[in-house]
């Protein structure tokens, strides 16, 4: 009998490689190894429905038990792979025991970026949120350390539950790394509005007791989290000589240099054309869509298309969409008013092509934006910062 495929990580990429697997046709047997106790499970919702205690547990899950014993696959939950013995195409587990792979696929992800900051929490998994929500109650006070996609969220949520929440960001501007100026401020104005106390060029040097402590200024914080962004799980990759570039090097097929192991999801770093230059992203859009990748290539069939990569992000009451890169545009076009309300657009063009959008609060904008990205749509910037040129007549 062949040894079993292998998925190192219980994430949202390892489940739905298992159903493309399914849906390809896939016949052999599968093994998923994951370090939490828990099925393959939605990170998004962490940070938001889940932590505001508006999602139960199990409707975390991407899958159900029942489809995981209908595959008829193995899940090592609460198991944790040591090394990878690539000679004898077999995983080393903590347990002692060892697992021979016919193929590998690495699944593992990435994990906070930890600071030297002792006692503070971090919000990556389900035992992250459990703590974290026994310490958000009416009258106390969070300091978030990090003013990006997961800080702010968790900002958000902690408002709704009465918590005097400070956001501590580093850099001259909120989501600096995902977002243009533009978008930066609205989400300072919309957390401002909504009570909370942004402090940007905020330079942690420490924690006192219940202070934090900054150059020039100090904050007391009942509870502290950072959100200072994430590390790719390389480790397993890199100690069995695999090429590692921020990020698990793979090909357009998710494959590593070695042709039995592949990797998918937040731990790989891969080739974008949209981008021109390799890149990882950390997204549950990426995930899956390197995971059908992944499962085609493994089953000898034709890869899907490759999207246009998107994003998204829910605070208060705005849903902020992205979609595409906008590194290395050139110009930036607003759509609607960004300084009063919450709905606009930025459009964002490099050499009169349009790369990328953000979209607050407009579904309309986002959905046409993706198909005019892909299509590599050269738009007149007047046209697009006109509210009176419907976005379906874009191409016109």
């Amino acid at each position: 009998m062949a040894d079993p495929l292998v998925i190192i990580g219980a994430g949202q990429a390892a489940s739905q490689l298992m159903a493309s697997l399914a849906q390809d046709g896939f016949q052999g047997e599968i093994c998923l190894v994951g370090d939490e106790p828990h099925l393959p499970y939605q990170r998004p919702p962490l940070s938001k429905k889940f932590l505001a205690g508006e999602l139960a547990l199990d409707r975390l899950y991407v899958k159900p038990a029942a489809f995981y014993e209908k595959a008829g696959s193995r899940l090592l939950l609460g198991q944790r792979a040591e090394r990878i013995d690539r000679a004898g195409r077999a995983v080393l587990l903590a347990d002692g025991s060892r697992l021979p792979y016919s193929t590998l696929v690495l699944a593992t992800g990435s994990r906070p970026r930890e600071l030297p900051l002792p006692g503070a929490f971090y919000l990556r998994n389900i035992a992250d949120v459990d703590a974290i929500r026994g310490q958000l109650a009416p009258g106390k006070s969070l300091v978030v350390i990090g003013g990006g996609y997961i800080g702010l969220e968790l900002a958000a949520v902690a408002m709704k539950l009465g918590v005097a929440v400070t956001v501590l960001e580093q850099a001259p501007r909120l989501m600096a790394r995902g977002v243009g100026p533009v978008v930066s401020q609205f989400y300072a104005r919309l957390h401002g509005e909504e009570g909370v106390v942004i402090r940007t060029g905020a330079m942690v040097r420490g924690l006192d007791g219940k202070r934090v402590v900054c150059e020039g200024a100090q904050y007391d914080a009942d509870i502290v989290v950072v959100g200072a962004g994430a590390v790719p799980n390389v480790e397993l990759a890199r100690e069995a000589g695999l090429a590692v570039e921020d990020g698990i090097v793979i090909d357009a097929q998710c494959r590593t240099d070695d042709a039995s192991i592949y990797a998918i999801g937040d731990c790989a770093s891969q080739h974008h054309d949209l981008a021109g230059r390799r890149l990882r992203l950390e997204s549950v859009h990426n995930a899956l869509e390197q995971a059908r990748i992944a499962a085609a290539a493994i089953c000898g069939r034709k890869p899907p298309a490759v999207q246009v990569p998107w994003f998204w992000t829910d605070q208060y009451d705005v849903k902020m969409q992205m979609a595409g890169l906008s590194a290395g545009h050139d110009l930036a076009v607003v759509r609607g008013d960004a300084e009063r309300g919450r709905s606009f657009a930025v459009f964002y063009l490099r050499e009169g092509t349009l790369i990328a959008v953000d979209a607050i609060n407009r579904a309309p904008e986002f959905m046409m934006s993706k198909q005019l990205i892909a299509e590599r749509a050269k738009i007149d910037p007047a046209r697009l910062g006109d509210e009176g040129v419907a976005m379906k007549d874009m191409r016109n």
